[in-house]
């Protein structure tokens, strides 16, 4: 058996600052995706823990926490104060969660948005259990420092899939409700100062002043827009046959 992947590289070229991903049917038949990165690839299997090891017979390593807290509660009558996740355990959930967050950015190339809000949702609730039980603040931060990114990733997911059906109306929605979870996070966990320069936030905006832009105007709103051109004009007469229209159409929508 040769393991020179050298052929496999040269006919899957590399493009820098470009997310560059792939899905396929593996040998053992499962789903698989692929990620191409300077020096080599990165292969993931589609479901469950990306790199398809079990800790200690458990999904992930979030999973085996997870229990590791229902079995404490068990044994305290349901207090859960003494449970605890010491340094090793939050390194070990952090680089679990790197691996979903190359899955889900994968996922987002390949516009499979579904998988991306999977993947992101599983990723954020481990943040919120390591910020609630982590041993101390600076544990905790080591995991949550990543929720920004994976917000607006979510945020794009949820946005980007609205635009496909050509719902304006809807991505911009998704978008505003994006930056406020961005601005609500950065508060919560005291972190103001980050706030102001936040590139996610400003990622973000920018990307809603593009779907406004981009937004087909609805018959009022031509109207309205009608009428701003005529009054700027001085055409008063087109103004009022405008104001007119505006009136019957407010009509027809009650």
């Amino acid at each position: 058996m040769s393991f020179d992947i050298s052929e496999l590289l040269a006919n899957w070229d590399y493009q820098p600052g470009q997310v560059v991903a792939r899905r396929f049917k593996g040998k053992d038949g499962t789903e698989k995706v692929q990620l191409r990165v300077d020096l080599g690839i990165l292969q993931m299997n589609a479901e469950g823990r990306p790199d398809g090891k079990r800790p200690l017979g458990h999904e992930s390593w979030f999973d085996f926490q997870q229990d590791r807290l229902r079995q404490h509660r068990e044994d305290n009558d349901g207090d859960d104060e003494e449970f605890a996740l010491d340094s090793e355990a939050c390194a070990k959930l952090q680089q679990e969660s790197i691996q979903y967050h190359h899955r889900y950015i994968c996922y987002f190339q390949l516009e499979d948005f579904k998988a991306v809000e999977r993947d992101c949702e599983r990723n954020l609730q481990l943040f919120e259990f390591a910020a609630e039980f982590a041993e101390t603040d600076e544990l905790a931060w080591s995991l949550l420092q990543f929720a920004p990114q994976l917000l607006m990733i979510r945020t794009r997911a949820r946005g980007t899939a609205a635009l496909r059906k050509k719902r304006f109306t809807a991505a911009i929605k998704a978008i505003e409700e994006g930056i406020e979870e961005l601005e609500s996070f950065y508060r919560e966990n005291e972190r103001e100062d980050l706030l102001e320069n936040s590139g996610e936030i400003s990622s973000l905006r920018g990307w809603m002043s593009e779907v406004q832009q981009k937004k087909p105007l609805s018959e009022l709103e031509k109207l309205q827009r009608a009428l701003d051109e005529a009054i700027q004009v001085e055409d008063y007469e087109k103004a009022a046959q405008v104001r007119d229209q505006m009136k019957k159409l407010s009509a027809s929508d009650k």
